[in-house]
C-alpha cells in the first residue's frame, strides 16, 4: 500500500505546482491548452497503437468519449476560475467539493449512513468554504472580481464547486476506463479532451506566441507537471481502491495555499492557509474514518 500512497502524494504536490503556473500566466486558456497539447501530440501515437492492437467495445468507446466530454467541459471550467479568484481561495474548494458531495449524495438518495468521523468531516468542510468565500464579511475585493455586487463576489466559489463537481464525474469514469486500456492510453484520451475544450478560446484570443514569449519556461515545465500529476494517480488507481487513495491527492489543497499565498502574495494568507488545513482533515475524516 506504500507505493500507491506515494504516488497520489506526488501527483497532489504536482497538481498544485502547475495550477500555481496557470494563475500566474497572462491567459489561462492559452496556457493551460499549450501545457496539454504537448503532451497530447506526444501521446498520440500511444494510444492508437493500442487501439489498433486492442480494438475496444462499441460500450467502452462510449465511455472514452463521455470522458473526452467532461474534460473538455473541465477545461473550460478551470480557466475560467482561474480568471476570476485567487489560488488560495478556489483551489481547496475545488478539490474538496468531491469528498464533500459523494458522502452526502450517499446519506440523502441512497440511504447510506456515515460516522460520526464522517459528519465532523463534512463540518470542517463546509466551515472552510465559508471562510474562504468571505460569507458574512464585507471586503469582496477578495474574489479578484473587483465587483461590488454580491453575484460577482461569489462567482469565483461557484465556479470552483462546479470544477469540482466534474472533477467527481470523470474520476469515475475514468476508473471504469481503466478496466479497458492502459493509464498512458486514457492519459491521451483525457489530454484530448482538454485540448478540445480550450480550443475554440486560444483561437479566439490570438495570443498563442506572446503567451509563449513570456512563459516559455513555466509551459514546459507544466506540459510535464500536468499529465504526469493525472498519471501518477492512474497508476495508484491500478494499485489500490478509489476511497482508499482519492482523499489523500487532496493534500495539494495545502501545498496550492501555501503557493499561492507565499508566492503569489496573495491576500489574507494565514486565514487561507488554515482554511486550506481544515479542509484537508475533513476530506481526510470523510474519506478514510467516515
Amino acid at each position: 500500500m506504500l507505493l500507491p500512497i506515494l504516488l497520489v502524494l506526488a501527483s497532489g504536490m504536482c497538481h498544485a505546482v502547475w495550477s500555481m503556473f496557470t494563475k500566474r500566466s497572462l491567459n489561462k486558456s492559452i496556457f493551460l491548452w499549450s501545457i496539454m497539447m504537448i503532451s497530447t501530440v506526444l501521446l498520440l501515437p500511444v494510444l492508437l497503437v493500442e487501439l489498433w492492437n486492442q480494438p475496444l467495445t462499441a460500450g467502452a468507446y462510449a465511455l472514452l468519449l463521455l470522458s473526452v466530454a467532461l474534460q473538455a467541459l473541465y477545461s473550460w471550467l478551470l480557466s475560467k476560475t482561474y480568471e476570476m479568484g485567487d489560488l488560495s481561495q478556489i483551489y481547496p474548494v475545488m478539490r474538496g467539493t468531491s469528498t464533500l458531495l459523494i458522502p452526502l449524495i450517499g446519506v440523502l438518495f441512497l440511504t447510506e449512513s456515515l460516522s460520526i468521523y464522517g459528519w465532523a468531516g463534512i463540518c470542517f468542510m463546509l466551515g472552510g468554504f465559508a471562510v474562504l468565500s468571505g460569507l458574512g464579511t464585507r471586503n469582496r475585493s477578495l474574489a479578484g472580481t473587483g465587483s461590488g455586487s454580491a453575484p460577482g463576489y461569489y462567482t469565483p466559489m461557484l465556479m470552483a464547486l462546479c470544477v469540482g463537481l466534474c472533477t467527481t464525474c470523470y474520476v469515475f469514469v475514468d476508473k471504469l476506463n481503466l478496466q479497458h486500456m492502459s493509464p498512458l492510453a486514457l492519459l491521451e484520451v483525457t489530454n484530448i479532451g482538454f485540448v478540445a475544450g480550450l480550443t475554440p478560446a486560444v483561437l479566439k484570443s490570438r495570443k498563442l506566441l506572446e503567451e509563449w514569449r513570456r512563459n516559455k519556461f513555466t509551459i514546459l515545465l507544466g506540459s510535464v507537471l500536468n499529465p504526469g500529476s493525472y498519471l501518477l494517480f492512474l497508476f495508484a488507481l491500478q494499485q489500490a481502491p478509489l476511497a482508499h487513495i482519492s482523499p489523500l491527492r487532496e493534500i495539494g489543497t495545502i501545498f496550492a495555499t501555501f503557493l499561492g499565498v507565499l508566492l503569489l502574495k496573495e491576500r489574507q494568507g494565514l486565514r487561507r492557509m488554515v482554511c486550506s488545513v481544515v479542509i484537508f482533515c475533513g476530506i481526510l475524516l470523510v474519506g478514510v474514518w467516515g
